[in-house]
């Protein structure tokens, strides 16, 4: 999730931001050494700005113009692949990976500025047509939960879909979240759902975001069953972002064990600049507290816990999960009946 000022905009494959900057006509964009030289400035004046380290901030303006000297822009003209070789090297020179660089062919939206209400209506009619992108939920034979989950949608757009799938499942011995397909979205709906799953408040930490009373799971949920159930969590190299927070979070927390392959490594920073029309700079301007690790999921991605074929990751998860359902069921039967 990209928090822009006080306006928070939903990430990762970017609905919002595909909706908002669909707005303008597209334009065939052919970058030009003045462009080039532009971006360039925007970039490097943004970063000494924002970026929450100014020492590294410095460090990393300098050596963007070392690579200017050298010639390294000179024969870029498509801006795709610009953006992408700033990128590049703005995580090269500070080490950080939660720099981003975004472009787009079409103009993007003011992004100081809240999403206007004609995109944010057409958010919600997306998601309502979705489903905010719950695509099954059930419970499946020896009572376990199944939920496919294809984004992290909006709190404020999807917050009754999000109670009534958790209601569905609150009686289940087990649960699976399916997130093969997804690619991420809202960071608030991460803390919503996880707070099911506890019976106190968790930190669920995210690069992206300072430690505040939201990062917090507002847990326990008043008539939740799922706290002490197991969890079991399906991934794909296409899991990206929000999920990958969700995942990362929760089997950091040795609540849920991962399923299937690696993730996409999607971690991006918090806060979207306009340089010009067609790009945007994602800048870390705060110094994450991750209470795990030294390092998160950028780049990287998570590595699950049993990895197999993301095709085999179901058929895998519902063997584990009966096999734990008749162990906590056998642990629980008087002794006498087990004579």
């Amino acid at each position: 999730m990209y928090r822009v000022g006080m306006v928070r905009i939903s990430l990762c494959a970017s609905l919002l931001v595909q909706i908002l900057a669909a707005q303008a006509p597209t334009s065939d964009v052919k970058l030009d050494a003045a462009e080039r030289q532009l971006v360039l400035n925007a970039v490097i004046a943004d970063v000494k700005q924002y970026y929450f380290d100014q020492n590294i901030a410095r460090s990393t303006a300098d050596a963007l113009l070392a690579h200017e000297r050298a010639g390294d822009y000179n024969q870029v003209t498509d801006g795709q692949a610009f953006a992408n070789l700033l990128a590049r090297d703005l995580i090269d020179a500070s080490r950080d990976v939660h720099f981003t660089m975004e472009y787009t062919r079409n103009v993007f939206p003011d992004f100081s500025k809240p999403p206007s209400p004609e995109a944010q209506a057409q958010y919600r009619t997306a998601m309502q047509q979705a489903n905010c992108t719950f695509e099954k939920v059930e419970v499946q034979p020896n009572n376990v939960g199944y939920v496919k989950l294809n984004s992290f949608p909006e709190i404020a757009a999807c917050r009754s879909q999000a109670e009534s799938a958790m209601r569905a499942l609150n009686h289940a011995d087990a649960l699976i979240f399916d997130l093969r397909d997804n690619r991420g979205g809202d960071g608030s709906m991460v803390v919503f759902l996880a707070s099911y799953l506890f019976d106190h408040p968790e930190y669920m930490f995210n690069p992206r975001d300072p430690i505040t009373e939201e990062t917090w799971t507002h847990s326990p949920v008043a008539g939740s069953l799922l706290v002490d159930k197991p969890v079991y969590i399906l991934t794909s190299a296409r899991t990206y972002s929000a999920a990958e927070q969700f995942s990362y979070d929760l089997k950091e927390l040795k609540r849920a064990t991962l399923i299937g392959e690696t993730t996409g490594g999607a971690s991006h920073a918090g806060v979207l600049h306009n340089l010009d029309d067609h790009f945007a700079i994602g800048i870390p301007e705060h110094r994450p507290v991750n209470p795990f690790s030294d390092k998160d999921w950028a780049v990287t991605g998570i590595e699950p816990d049993v990895k197999v074929r993301a095709a085999d990751a179901p058929t895998t998860a519902r063997k584990l999960a009966d096999e734990r359902i008749q162990a906590i069921k056998g642990a629980k039967e008087p002794a006498d009946s087990r004579r």
